[in-house]
């Protein structure tokens, strides 16, 4: 295919497929400073104008001829035309290819993305006959693994040190899209909605609760009756195990809170729903920082959390009808807020659990149902 001639002109009314022109340099040459831009794609740090120049004129006219198949992205601005980024099918034969994306700052948050590469894979899959497109993206990139969930992308999982980027291999996130799927989400993707009770809130974690999640996953007790809890456990565990959480929410398999102080604000905890089943049952879980115990603080979390569970779906909740939560047998005060919350014993693991000192010990298992919260 030669350049510009065999590019088509693809517009779903709001936005624009088209060939890259001259004109497209200086927004290229924004997009290229931008350190979004520069984070999470191989354009060349720093960018300068001959790059952004280099780009339009020679990289994405060649690209056409060897099944790189680049289309710049344009919307009316105020009756203006107005360049919005590059979108990309790079062909790898026998009906496969490659999905590749970058917005010009402007047009992100504004759905121009998305809009551009549905009208780019329904030319992909109708027009040049592909089977499968493949989505790749470093790890922490969430703005594009949303949009290809979106997109109905299946997600595949991640290959380590794969990506190249500036003379180092990244670990990369993988998904695939085939002809014949459905191009919607295959699962839902989670939010962490604000909860206020009378004395804690439930709302999102964020990095100034850093130290307090250290200091609570640090303490003796709890690593006692977690065991899954590192050793040493430092900021650099804690900051792991926040963005693992960011990844529980994008498949849709669970949501945790932290717990906080009504009036401070200061984190005293934390509480999630995990393992759920879409729209029938979940597990839930908790600790809470040394100096948060003993005030009531698990028990009207776990409340809160659990009339989250049980809130109806297409009103914000997760539409569950059953939760289970699980205790080490000899973890009485974890067993006194499971009871507080009305949930009933309903059987015992043997040897299920094994302690931070080694010891394996029953799990107790409890229940409760949606119409028993009343």
């Amino acid at each position: 295919m030669t350049f510009p001639d065999d590019v088509p002109r693809l517009t779903d009314g709001v936005v624009t497929l088209r060939a890259h022109h001259r004109g497209d340099v200086p927004a290229t040459f924004e997009q290229g400073t931008d350190p979004t831009s520069q984070r999470w794609t191989t354009v060349p740090v720093p960018y300068t104008l001959a790059h952004a120049e280099s780009f339009v004129t020679e990289l994405v006219p060649s690209g056409w001829a060897r099944g790189q198949w680049a289309f710049a992205v344009e919307v009316l601005d105020d009756g203006t035309p107005r360049f919005c980024g590059t979108v990309e099918l790079r062909y790898d034969g026998d009906g496969r290819a490659e999905i590749a994306y970058g917005a010009h700052p402007w047009a992100r948050g504004r759905g121009i993305v998305l809009r551009a590469l549905t009208l780019l894979l329904d030319w992909g899959f109708e027009v040049q006959g592909l089977q499968t497109v493949v989505w790749w993206a470093n790890v922490g990139n969430w703005a594009s693994r949303r949009t290809a969930w979106r997109l109905g992308f299946a997600h595949e999982g991640t290959v380590r040190g794969y990506l190249p980027q500036r003379g180092r291999l990244l670990d990369g996130w993988v998904g695939s899209l085939q002809r014949g799927d459905p191009r919607t989400p295959r699962h839902d993707w989670l939010t962490v909605p604000v909860i206020t009770g009378r004395h804690v809130r439930l709302r999102p974690f964020a990095e100034r609760d850093v130290p307090r999640i250290v200091e609570a996953c640090s303490d003796e007790r709890t690593s006692h009756w977690v065991s899954q809890v590192p050793r040493p456990y430092t900021a650099t565990e804690a900051r792991a195990w926040l963005e693992d959480q960011r990844g529980h929410l994008a498949t849709g398999s669970a949501v945790t809170w932290a717990v906080a102080d009504l009036r401070t604000d200061l984190c005293l905890g934390a509480v999630d729903a995990f393992g759920i089943v879409p729209r029938r049952e979940a597990e839930v879980g908790f600790w809470v920082h040394p100096d948060a115990r003993g005030h009531g603080v698990a028990r009207e979390a776990c409340g809160l959390a659990l009339d989250h569970c049980f809130a109806a779906y297409d009103g914000g909740g997760l539409g569950l009808t059953r939760v289970r939560i699980r205790s080490a047998e000899g973890n009485h005060a974890s067993r006194h807020v499971i009871a507080a919350c009305g949930c009933t014993l309903v059987g015992r693991e043997r040897r299920a659990l094994q302690l931070g000192d080694g010891t394996l010990v029953d799990v107790l298992c409890y229940d409760v149902l949606r119409e028993e919260r009343g």
